[in-house]
């Protein structure tokens, strides 16, 4: 997030100097790299959000595809130009924006829909068939749930903010600088921020200039001051390393990477950011400054505030002394409140020579489980295997063996609860609660069972050890697939961790995994 974000801040860059997408190569291929990310967060979203609430993540993919599909933008309009837009009597409604790029709550709240039609489809979906039963209802509900509830809901909110909004401002402009101040980061993260946009865009249409979006222009650098101090505070490497690139974006005016990556998971930082921006935002409109376009962002907005009729550059310098009181006000507000552990804690570097001893103290009060080594062979990182999803652990936290025979035993006492239909790969759940998949080889399901042979069954009560198949691996190699065969615990996040053996090779029966809960 924080490499994007620094991306949209190098295509900013070379906007200042003329580049764009019908003179430069280099802008296009730039601007694809960083905007990307931040486009399509709704399926990074639904991923994140399906780890929280425990469904598919391949099914959350899928809907999550489906609300960034492209031609959305032009097909649900055009079916309600013919009047053909409607479902059940209800219509299909897009957000403010045109679509449901760059949104966030949408995809949160489609993935809790979707979490929930799904464990009650898997409550009476028969094993066999729960492989491609349980994704297919819970796509085909939620999507169409999505799109019709989620939409208007999301409209009629803009709604409701734009016209709060613009009654606060004819109000009292100090007061709807300040609320659009504090408020303009939750708007963003909502999409809300949609019902003020247009009418800014409008209003310097019409007028040659506006103040409507002025007070919601410098929140970024109340962002980077946070991060500012963030850095010089905490005790965790791991924070400092990822504020560092957001706190460069957040200069240029990207802030996601600022706000999803540290602020917000924090709480505190995200709250000083939000309370000193609306000390700023009443501020710009105290001063009142207008801009003349709309558009630019961080340090690359401020010629917008230069009134192009008379060449009056007062806001612009009103602006600017603002941003520097803005990463001053909310640096030192930080630097005097707490900064939160994002990660459980300072960063403790072990002592040599003793460290096998405080692990195995703090095991001991934690419930463990052993799994043993379903293979013989040579252990292989998780991170080793030549298959993206499982190395990028999206299946779960294990291991892998490069197995020296074809025999593949129970790894632990428990019930078979998937037995794939070509036989490389049966899935298991232990008496403790632990679900394990081991899969045979990559790709291995393109042999369609050849070479390969079960004896079990979805519902069989094994023991540790029992045999569950056996494949031939003279067959894998001779397609030219790999061997290398992981051990997933598929509920990874309902364990305080998963632990792995250190040893290089392992024998059937061989201390392979801890699951801590």
């Amino acid at each position: 997030m924080a490499a994007a974000g620094i991306i949209k801040g190098i295509v900013a860059i070379m906007g200042v100097f003329g580049l764009s997408e019908a003179n430069s190569a280099w802008y296009v291929i730039l601007e694809a790299a960083g905007h990307a990310f931040f486009q399509y967060l709704p399926l990074l979203i639904a991923v994140t959000a399906a780890r929280k609430f425990k469904m598919n993540e391949f099914t959350a993919l899928a809907i999550g595809g489906a609300l960034v599909y492209p031609t959305l933008t032009t097909t649900i309009p055009a079916l309600a130009d013919a009047g053909l837009d409607k479902i059940f009597g209800i219509s299909l409604e897009l957000p403010s924006s045109g679509s449901y790029l760059s949104t966030v709550m949408p995809s949160i709240l489609a993935m809790w829909v979707a979490s929930l039609i799904e464990k009650n489809i898997k409550k009476i979906t028969p094993d066999v068939v729960k492989l491609f039963v349980v994704p297919f209802v819970t796509i085909l509900v939620t999507v169409p749930l999505t799109f019709l509830v989620v939409g208007p809901v999301a409209n009629l909110l803009t709604d409701w903010v734009s016209a709060g909004f613009q009654a606060v401002l004819s109000f009292s402009p100090i007061l709807y600088g300040f609320l659009l101040g504090a408020l303009w980061q939750v708007l963003v993260i909502f999409g809300l921020h949609w019902a003020l946009v247009p009418l800014a865009i409008m209003d310097v249409a019409t007028n040659g200039m506006s103040d409507i979006l002025v007070a919601a222009c410098l929140p970024n650098f109340t962002q980077t001051g946070v991060l500012g101090a963030i850095m010089l505070k905490t005790k965790e490497q791991k924070v400092r390393t990822i504020s560092t690139p957001a706190f460069i974006s957040s200069i240029f005016g990207v802030t996601e990477p600022a706000i999803y990556g540290v602020t917000l998971p924090m709480r505190i930082p995200f709250y000083i950011s939000c309370g000193v921006s609306g000390i700023i935002g009443a501020l710009t409109m105290f001063f009142n400054v207008y801009g003349y376009s709309v558009g630019a962002m961080g340090v690359f907005q401020y010629p917008s505030y230069v009134n192009p009729a008379n060449g009056d550059m007062s806001g612009m310098w009103v602006m600017i002394a603002l941003s520097v009181l803005a990463v001053v006000l909310s640096f030192a507000v930080q630097m005097f409140a707490p900064v939160p552990y994002l990660y459980g804690g300072p960063d403790v570097k072990p002592v040599s020579g003793d460290k096998a001893a405080e692990p195995i103290a703090e095991l001991k009060e934690l419930k463990q489980e052993i799994i043993a080594s379903p293979m013989i062979g040579q252990v292989v990182k998780l991170e080793n295997v030549p298959d993206e999803v499982f190395a990028s652990g999206a299946m779960g936290k294990g291991i892998a063996i490069d197995p020296a025979d074809g025999t593949v035993v129970a790894p632990a006492a428990g019930e078979i609860t998937l037995v794939f239909p070509t036989g490389h790969a049966i899935g298991m759940c232990t008496e403790n609660g632990a679900e394990i998949l081991i899969h045979v080889g990559m790709d291995t399901v393109s042999l369609a069972g050849k070479g390969f042979n079960t004896f079990v069954q979805v519902g069989d009560k094994v023991d540790a050890g029992q045999k569950l198949l056996e494949f031939d691996l003279a067959t894998i190699r001779e397609a030219n697939l790999p061997v290398i065969s992981p051990v997933i615990v598929t509920n990874s996040t309902e364990f305080e961790d998963v632990l792995t053996t250190q040893n290089a090779r392992v024998n059937i029966g061989d201390y392979l995994l801890t699951t801590l809960a």
